[in-house]
């Protein structure tokens, strides 16, 4: 989730005259900053000190502090399903497609770190959509997997609950103990346990 080429807006110290921020540099940013400090540590100042710009550059792209927040979150979102959802069409066997979900979730740590904070800023009017859509569409990603891997009915909706329960609880636990940031080993070790424990044969 980072963005490796800039396109627009004001040319930051340091950059080449045809390297400017755009829009999603920006976005990038906010995540960034959600991920360290949560929701409600996105402003335009410090971002606009850590990107090495004046707010000029931000009011190039954006009317506000709350469109940065969106443009951050649709950001967060087509991540999910573009390289996430999306890196595993092409993988038939749909036990195999499940158990790459998982691992694959293990890997990714900062989108655990967004979502953790995104979590705790559910009264946000402007996460509380975004998390519901993103629940949606795990959970019907689930159930379509367990549907394929041969569960039937109400058994895959049980199984992918289940599995989706875990993620979420795991994640949130970590919050309680605060330890946002687990190790990437103990996390593994966590998805292959649910591996073993959800995937039918």
């Amino acid at each position: 989730m980072t963005t490796d080429t800039l396109t627009a807006g004001e040319q930051a110290p340091g950059r080449g005259r045809n390297q400017r921020l755009s829009a999603d540099d920006w976005a990038q940013a906010a995540l960034d900053m959600i991920a360290e400090q949560g929701v409600g540590a996105v402003a335009v100042e410090p971002l606009a000190r850590r990107l090495g710009v004046t707010k000029g550059s931000f009011y190039w792209h954006f009317p506000s502090r709350d469109a940065l927040l969106q443009a951050a979150l649709e950001r967060w979102e087509l991540f999910e399903q573009q390289d996430v959802f999306g890196s595993l069409e092409d993988v038939p066997d749909p036990r195999q497609r499940l158990r790459a979900l998982f691992l694959l979730a293990a890997h990714e740590v900062t989108p655990h770190i967004i979502y953790s904070e995104l979590l705790k800023a559910l009264d946000h009017p402007m996460v509380r959509p975004v998390i519901d859509r993103i629940s949606r569409r795990r959970l019907d990603y689930l159930v379509k997997a367990f549907q394929q891997a041969g569960l039937e009915g109400a058994a895959a909706q049980h199984r992918a609950r289940l599995a989706y329960a875990a993620y979420v609880g795991f994640l949130q636990l970590n919050m309680h103990l605060q330890q946002p940031r687990q190790a990437r080993e103990e996390f593994e070790a966590y998805v292959e346990h649910m591996i073993q424990t959800l995937i039918p044969g």
